[in-house]
This record gives structure tokens, C-alpha cells and sequence, in this order.
């Protein structure tokens, strides 16, 4: 597992609104049952006005998602489903996401 990797959400509860997980923890941890995830909202679909530094915007598969970081969440690593694309590239934007989530900086 990667850290910033993006995850089909093999849940079929939430998978409509939430269709992708990006895993955030840190490879050092690989050894854990559990990981840490933020769920990403397809932009067309969301309701609310995204707090632009709090829920930043990503392209993926030629559409548009939200990442919610107020949603954060630890999952069994087993239920991620099929690895989408990585996100490594935007790390500063999901950092400063998190530490907005944490210090409201």
C-alpha cells in the first residue's frame, strides 16, 4: 500500500456517494491491519459549497471530486477495493487539507 493512492470503495452502501477512498497514512505503518482514509464526492453531486482549503478539488477518470477531510476515517485495509491512481503529486494540498482539519491553519 501506498500512501496517497486512491481506492475504488468496495462498500455498496456508500460507494455512490463516496465511489473513491484516498489512503493517507504513512507507508512506515504498512505493517497494520488499518488504514486511514479520506472518501472523495463527485463534484455534480455535492450539495454544499466545499471550504476550498478544508475539501480540495481532484481530477479523476476525466470527472471532478471533492476530498472531504471532515470525514476522515481508519478501515480494514481488506476492504479497499481496485488501486485508481496515485495522488502523490498533490501532496501539499492533501497536508493542507489535514492541517486545516487539525489546527484551522
Amino acid at each position: 500500500m501506498a500512501q496517497f493512492v486512491v481506492y475504488k470503495n468496495s462498500n455498496k452502501a456508500t460507494r455512490d456517494n463516496f465511489p473513491f477512498l484516498l489512503d493517507i497514512q504513512s507507508n512506515l505503518l504498512d505493517g497494520l491491519k488499518t488504514t486511514v482514509v479520506i472518501p472523495l464526492m463527485p463534484r455534480k453531486i455535492a450539495t454544499t459549497q466545499a471550504i476550498t482549503r478544508l475539501n480540495p478539488e481532484f481530477k479523476i477518470k476525466k470527472d471532478k471530486y471533492i476530498l472531504l477531510t471532515q470525514n476522515i476515517a481508519g478501515i480494514d485495509r481488506r476492504i479497499l477495493g481496485e488501486e485508481i491512481v496515485k495522488l502523490a503529486d498533490q501532496r501539499a494540498e492533501i497536508i493542507a487539507a489535514l492541517d486545516f482539519l487539525v489546527s484551522g491553519i
